[in-house]
């Protein structure tokens, strides 16, 4: 099929960076760009279906993994966010008890916990350190991915450390990686609009290229669908590619989708399922050195991740065991909750084979 790939596509700029996909080689921002500007969808999920078979054959992962969001307090004013006190109307804070019970509660088949919420005005490093020590005398078995680099970012001011100390402290407490959050869109025009008083794009980044060179590897990813244009998306892949060209620590990549409820950029509306499918065709041929690509399904929802595995996703994440609030007061809907079995099934109905997974992407027996 490969070779008949060129034959199926009218653009002649699309036909020649189709043979380089085909041929393994990198293609270029103003190659990328033209991706995004193309109305050739066919075309571009089965060049992202060649890559994600290059790269992963016909596995798709999924891991048996819990949320714990301990708090929507937070010190930033995001405007896409629904979730943080400032948008909902309250504040909320679990306990460290309360959370410890979670962790108790959990079946003993989930593999990975991971830990995000809001920027809390009066937590430190500490208090973070403290919790993953606490998690891990509970659930030793249990890999801790946990706190976005935002979250990262606070903890070093407070503790006067750089982020390199910051992130071996958490790492000797317990540590396993560090998920994508908090990335948005890398370009700071864009960054001024959406989310004016967070971390800057360097910070995100080399919070990253620390925990990466001590060997804590970790996510990334890219909000999608508001203010930004196409030259933004592209520009972010490129960021990331770079790093992940010096670092190789990135496990995989996960567009998330802006969902417009409840939110200061409600009136935006969202883009559409073919949006969201070009999304990660683009994606999975951009980002040559990341092996992963996840559809974020309470996100995107069941059907349409479903739909993303013919466009380069070999990704679903996880069971999730309904423990997410994040998307749902977006506007997301549905239970955020999926056994293995509605897993496998999904990717068999598209004529691929689900793997458990761990954390970091080792295949385990399935139970």
């Amino acid at each position: 099929m490969k070779q008949h790939i060129p034959a199926l596509i009218r653009d002649p700029h699309l036909r020649s960076i189709a043979e380089k996909v085909i041929a393994a080689e990198r293609i270029a921002p103003e190659e990328g760009l033209l991706l995004y500007q193309s109305h050739e969808l066919p075309a571009l999920a089965l060049l992202a279906s060649l890559v994600r078979q290059r790269l992963n054959g016909d596995k798709v992962f999924f891991v048996r993994n819990y949320h714990i969001e301990p708090t929507n307090k937070c010190i930033y004013h995001c405007q896409f966010c629904s979730y943080s006190e400032h948008m909902a109307g309250s504040a909320w804070e679990h306990s460290t008890d309360e959370m410890l019970a979670m962790v108790d509660a959990l079946d003993a088949g989930v593999k990975e916990l991971h830990i995000t919420g809001g920027v809390h005005p009066h937590h430190g490093l500490d208090y973070y350190a403290g919790l993953l020590s606490a998690i891990r005398e509970h659930r030793p078995e249990l890999h801790l991915k946990a706190y976005s680099a935002i979250e990262i970012v606070q903890m070093a001011r407070k503790a006067r450390l750089s982020y390199r100390d910051t992130l071996r402290v958490l790492r000797d407490h317990g540590l396993g990686s560090i998920p994508g959050g908090g990335a948005e869109i890398f370009d700071e025009e864009v960054r001024r609009q959406i989310c004016p008083d967070k971390g800057d794009t360097r910070d995100y980044l080399e919070v990253h290229a620390q925990a990466h060179r001590l060997g804590i590897p970790s996510n990334a990813t890219m909000l999608y669908g508001h203010v930004e244009r196409y030259a933004h998306r592209i520009d972010h892949l490129e960021r990331l590619r770079q790093l992940q060209d010096e670092t190789r620590g990135f496990n995989g990549f996960i567009p998330l989708k802006f969902r417009s409820a409840n939110n200061a950029l409600s009136h935006l509306g969202e883009v559409n399922l073919m949006e969201d499918l070009k999304n990660y065709a683009v994606s999975r041929i951009y980002l040559d050195n990341f092996r992963h690509m996840k559809a974020y399904w309470p996100m995107i929802g069941k059907e349409a991740a479903a739909i993303a595995l013919s466009f380069g996703i070999d990704d679903l994440d996880g069971t999730i065991e309904d423990s997410t609030r994040i998307y749902t007061m977006a506007g997301a809907g549905g239970k955020t909750s999926m056994s293995p079995d509605e897993l496998r099934q999904m990717a068999a109905d598209q004529g691929l084979v689900a793997v458990e997974r761990d954390a970091v992407y080792n295949e385990v027996a399935s139970g």
